[in-house]
C-alpha cells in the first residue's frame, strides 16, 4: 500500500511500461556520452510541485541520493558513482567511475523502494526519519489534514499534473 501510495502521490524519472521496458516519465530526454560514463537526464518542461514551485534537478538530486542511502539498488549504482549534480534547473549529470548498466534500470525500478522524486527540503530529511511532507508532482494530492490512520485516505487530482504526451502503458505515460 506505500507504493500505491507513492505512485498517487508521486512521480518518477523513469518508468517501467507494459512490456517491461524502462522509459522516460518526468524526463524529456536522457543520453549516456560515448563511454557509458557521464549520463545527462533532461527533465521535461512545465512540470510542478503540489505547491506550485517547478521541480528542478537538484530535487531530484537530493531525491536520488535518498532514496540510495536506503535501497540495496540504489546502494550499488551508488557504488559505481563518482558524483551527481544538477548542472542546471533542468539538468541532472550522473558521474560513473566504471561502466554499469543499473542507472535506468535502478531509477526505473517499478517496486520496493521506488525511486519516487520530491522537493529538495523534503528530499533532505534523514533517510533513517520518515516523511512528514507529502508535497508531490504525481496525479493525486495526498489530503493529510483527512488522514485518518487505519481508517480513511483523501486524494484530490492534481490539476497541475503533467503526463507525458504518449499514451500511458504499464507505470509509464
Amino acid at each position: 500500500i506505500s507504493r500505491n501510495h507513492g505512485y498517487m502521490v508521486y512521480d518518477t524519472l523513469f518508468a517501467m511500461d507494459a512490456n517491461n521496458e524502462i522509459k522516460p516519465q518526468m524526463l524529456e530526454k536522457y543520453e549516456a556520452s560515448a563511454d557509458n560514463l557521464p549520463y545527462t537526464l533532461t527533465l521535461r518542461d512545465g512540470l510542478l510541485w503540489h505547491d506550485g514551485q517547478p521541480v528542478t534537478a537538484e530535487d531530484c538530486v537530493a531525491s536520488i541520493k535518498r532514496w540510495a542511502a536506503k535501497d540495496a539498488m540504489g546502494q550499488k549504482l551508488m557504488s559505481f558513482v563518482s558524483g551527481i549534480e544538477a548542472t542546471d534547473a533542468k539538468t541532472i549529470t550522473i558521474k560513473l567511475k566504471e561502466q554499469t548498466g543499473l542507472v535506468v534500470q535502478a531509477l526505473g525500478k517499478p517496486s520496493s523502494n521506488v525511486p519516487f522524486m520530491m522537493p529538495k527540503r523534503v528530499a533532505e530529511t534523514d533517510p533513517n526519519k520518515q516523511i512528514d511532507d507529502f508535497t508531490g508532482s504525481g496525479p493525486f494530492v495526498f489530503k493529510k489534514d483527512e488522514w485518518q490512520p487505519g481508517a480513511k485516505l483523501v486524494y484530490t487530482k492534481f490539476d497541475k499534473y503533467k503526463p507525458r504526451s504518449e499514451p500511458a502503458s504499464g507505470l509509464a505515460g
